[in-house]
């Protein structure tokens, strides 16, 4: 295990009082776990129902992001961003950036460049009916990877799974419980390197977090 650069229990909100939420968050607790959903509903709002909520951190590259995860009530869909930065190198928090609402389509298509894989997608039929983990490099909304997704509707999910993300120069990897998803090597002369990261979901899921953990690789 390399240095331990960041670590948060997620136990509540107040653990998360210094992060940036981008759209329509509602905090809440699930026993001693980090509950999120959304404020909004979907079937009013449509894709402005859904949030980004970042960590405060500004992490380098070769990291390893774990966390744990347990979907409560579906459908809906999450994700992390990790290496996420402003075009031009710009912070992700500049003002010289387009402000942000939780609009999907400002994070993949914008001013911002990241990566994200989107680990629970369970808000489409078709996604539910072939479960996927999906690897995507932005700005451009590239699908760069995908492996199979084993986690569970909610009602069956019997307790925390643990999800890691690596991600060492132009290599990603990305496991649940120790089984590895994917991995994939950024074959581009435009490599990210390091950024913030964050936490996604599209709405109306509820999901419990808790036990984030970067480290350096």
């Amino acid at each position: 295990m390399g240095n331990v650069l960041y670590r948060n229990a997620l136990a509540g909100p107040a653990d998360v009082a210094a992060w940036v939420a981008e759209g329509p968050l509602r905090l809440g607790s699930h026993a001693d776990a980090l509950e999120l959903s959304g404020a909004l509903d979907d079937a009013e709002c449509g894709d402005h129902a859904h949030w980004t909520f970042w960590c405060p951190e500004e992490f380098p590259d070769r990291i390893r992001i774990s966390w744990e995860f347990l979907p409560l009530a579906e459908p809906g869909l999450a994700m992390l961003f990790f290496a996420a930065s402003g075009h031009g190198g710009l912070d992700l928090f500049s003002p010289e950036l387009a402000p942000r609402t939780g609009y999907y389509p400002q994070y993949h298509s914008g001013d911002i460049d990241a990566l994200h894989v989107s680990y629970f997608r369970h808000k489409y039929r078709s996604e539910r009916a072939f479960r996927t983990c999906n690897l995507r490099k932005s700005a451009g909304f590239d699908l760069v990877a995908q492996g199979a997704d084993p986690l569970p509707p909610a009602e069956d999910a019997a307790d925390f799974y643990r999800l890691e993300t690596v991600k060492d120069g132009s290599r990603v990897a990305f496991a649940i419980n120790g089984l590895q998803l994917f991995m994939w090597d950024d074959p581009s002369d435009k490599v990210l390197g390091g950024g913030r990261i964050g936490f996604r979901q599209m709405a109306p899921l509820r999901a419990a977090y808790r036990n984030l953990v970067v480290e350096e690789l």
